[in-house]
Order: structure tokens, then sequence, then C-alpha cells
């Protein structure tokens, strides 16, 4: 339905009147100042909630692939006995820059009376990080300690808070393959010398992944190669597209695994809470527009006269129709349009905004003590803008059409009779 020069005149002369002091009805005006900010306050708020729901998810998957690789090439039933072949194979892809040879296995660590299970990864120190980054800067220690034939291990910050370790203490790995003797079958076991601490940031990792090297690793776990090739892109987040290109063009019993696969349910759980976080905040904008059904509804009531002398003068029902809907269709677009602008100014500047809050009130929103972070993170995402703000308009734009369809059944005798 288009509307006519006329219709927008009128629609839009009724939505100033309505905000204009001295001019219709006090109370009309106060539900639609009303309807503008619940539906600025509710774009506002989903904006902001949404962009910090988008930087903390930014932030865990940064620490992970601070541990994790793009992409991993793992051995199928055999260990990788060329893992230099496989690694051009998969460079063959212009968008792989760079791997890493690992040996990976489960293990007992034991210190004294404490026993843990741990995730044992062999790296080779100088190839490893080209491909991660939490290597890079150690809590103490040196990488370049982790020599072949040492047998020295990096552990995470946590794991060494919860044992008490430090670099140059010792503990032991035992290995769950046994060794078949006359007496049964005797663990491996082999005595380790820390000699360095990480911290990526990640709890999990921190507490259950121990790093050694790849010589190392093999001779623990007894293996004849390599357990996998992890692989870097140039862009992590099109690594799903690029495993799934490897795996057409890869031959061998391999098996490609991304990072979003890694962690697959973790990032479910996080898109299902952004989902429900997004349908609860709706609901804020959904109040508005009832507010703003209330006001076209009174409005409707309050211009009767009027609309009986338009009708009289020759305008369609249609058009009385119209009037309404671009008197709310303006009010729910004021309101989106003011809270697109605050929830934008918000998410940029939510750091300022908690820093405010937290010396007015003298507390702190994330204690360092309790979290890993001490700021809130924030990622504004401008899909996530538009959608938010067609979705409002829409509410708004719905809910002028009962009440402008009450407006079009008017009868104008009826309407005058008692003017």
């Amino acid at each position: 339905m288009i509307a006519s020069p006329f219709e927008w005149l009128i629609g839009l002369r009724y939505t100033r009147a309505s905000r204009s002091k001295g001019q219709g009805n006090g109370f009309i005006s106060f539900i639609s100042a009303l309807s503008v900010a619940g539906i600025a306050l509710g774009v506002a708020a989903l904006i902001t909630v949404l962009s910090v729901m988008n930087g903390f998810q930014k932030q865990v998957r940064d620490r992970m692939l601070g541990v994790l690789s793009h992409i991993e090439v793992i051995a199928g039933r055999e260990p990788i006995t060329d893992w230099q072949a496989v690694l051009e194979q998969a460079k063959q892809n212009s968008q792989v820059i760079a791997g890493a040879p690992y040996v990976s296995g489960q293990a007992m660590l034991t210190v004294e009376d404490t026993v843990r299970g741990v995730l044992v990864r062999g790296v080779n120190p100088q190839e490893e990080t080209k491909v991660t980054d939490f290597l890079k800067q150690l809590s103490s220690g040196s990488l370049e300690a982790l020599q072949p034939g040492q047998f020295g291990v990096v552990i995470g910050k946590e794991l060494a808070k919860a044992l008490l370790l430090g670099v140059g203490d010792k503990l032991s790995l035992i290995a769950p393959q046994g060794t078949l003797t006359p007496t049964g079958v005797i663990p491996r076991l082999r005595q380790f010398t820390i000699v360095a601490v990480y911290d990526s940031g990640h709890y999990e990792y921190d507490s259950t992944l121990v790093l050694t090297h790849i010589e190392d690793a093999a001779r623990l776990f007894r293996v004849e190669g390599v357990s996998g090739v992890r692989l870097k892109t140039n862009n992590m987040m099109q690594a799903p597209r690029i495993a799934g290109e490897l795996v057409r063009k890869m031959r061998g019993d391999l098996y490609i695994r991304d990072w979003s696969k890694e962690n697959r349910n973790w990032f479910a759980a996080v898109q299902i809470e952004k989902r429900m976080m997004f349908i609860i905040l709706t609901l804020i904008i959904a109040v508005a527009a009832f507010n703003l059904v209330s006001m076209l509804v009174m409005t409707v009531t309050d211009k009767r006269a009027d609309i009986a002398i338009l009708r009289t003068l020759g305008a369609a029902p249609r058009s009385i129709m119209a009037i309404f809907m671009i008197q709310g269709s303006a009010i729910g677009l004021l309101g989106t349009g003011i809270g697109v602008s605050l929830g934008v100014v918000l998410a940029e500047n939510i750091d300022k905004v908690v820093a405010f809050v937290e010396e007015l009130f003298g507390f702190k929103v994330l204690p360092p003590g309790i979290y890993f972070i001490t700021q809130l993170p924030t990622d504004l995402h401008w899909d996530d803008v538009l959608t938010i703000g067609l979705v409002a308009c829409l509410l708004a734009f719905a809910s002028t059409l009962y009440p402008s369809w009450r407006a079009s059944k008017v009868q104008p005798a009826q309407a005058l009779r008692y003017e």
C-alpha cells in the first residue's frame, strides 16, 4: 500500500502534534513518549548485550586457538611416518601457511601422592610456534630448554598452581600402554623435569595439557612416526571450509578436523545462549510495541471527529488506515533510530561505562581474583545491528495494523452526532 502525499502530511502532523505541548491529549503524548523510550531502550539493550556476548565468544575462541591449531590432520590406524609429505599435500591449498607435527596421548601424572590425568602433546619447539601463539610468551622458564632426550616438560599455570610445582621440579608420567614381562604388565613410567610454565588464559588447557619434545613423547608412547600435523591458515574463520577442501583432495588414512569441530559443544551452547538472549530481550521491544498499540487506539478515539471530516471530504477508508499507520511507524522508526545510535555508542564504549559504574558504586564488575579477564570484552557485529533494527521496525509496523483498521471503520455520521 503506497501512501499519497496528503496521507503522509496528516500522519506526520499527528505524530508531531501528539508530542507537542499544548496540543492533543496529554496522556496520549505521554504514552507516545513511553513507546519511543521503550523501543529505544530495548534496541539499545539488545545491541549492547549481543556485542558483549560476541566479545566473550571472540576472546574465549582466540584463547582456545592460542593452544589449538586451525586444522588438524590426524593419523588413522597407523602413525604418520612422513609428516613433511602430508604438510606438502596440505600446502597445495594456498590458504594453508604453516604446519607442525605432534605426538599426543593420555597419561597419568604423579607427584608424590597426587595422581592426575593429563593430555601429553609432543611438539617440535621450532615448528610449533609457527601454528600456535601461547608458547611465545611463557610465565616462567624457556622453551629452548625443551631438548630431545632431556625429558623436559612445559606445564600450564593452573596445573602448576594445583600441584605446587615450578621450573626445575620433577614429575612422573605413566603411559597407559604397559610393558609385558614374565611377572605381568608393567606400566611405562618416565620421570620428567619442568623446564617452563605457560599461561594460555584458558583453564581447561592450563590444567590438563602437558607439552614435551616430540621425540620424548614418541619414546614414552612408543610411536614410530607422529600422531598428526597441526595446520595454520591465513583466515581462521575460513578453516571449516578449508578443512572440507582438504578432505576432498588429501590422500591416505587421515582424519581432518578444524577448530570448530574440536569444541563443537561449547560453540553450540554459545549460539543457543545468544538466540535465547535475543528472544528474551526482544520481549522488551514487544512491550514497547504494545504501548504503541495503546497510544494509537487512544489517538483514534481522540481523532474521531477529524476522521469523520476527512471521510466526508472524500477520504477512503484505505487513506484513513494509511494515516495512522504512518503515525505509528514514524514513532517506531524514531525509537529504533535512537536505540540503534545509543546501542552502538554503548557497545563501542562499554569499558568506559563499566569503569564509571564501578567508580560510582565502589565495586568491581569482574574482580581479578575470580575471573580471568578484568574488562568486559565487546565485539559489535553490524549484521546483528541490522537484524535488531529490522525486528524493531517490523514489530512497530505490526502494532499499527489493528488501531489503523479500527480508524478506517469509523462511521462519519456516528462520529459527528455529538460534536
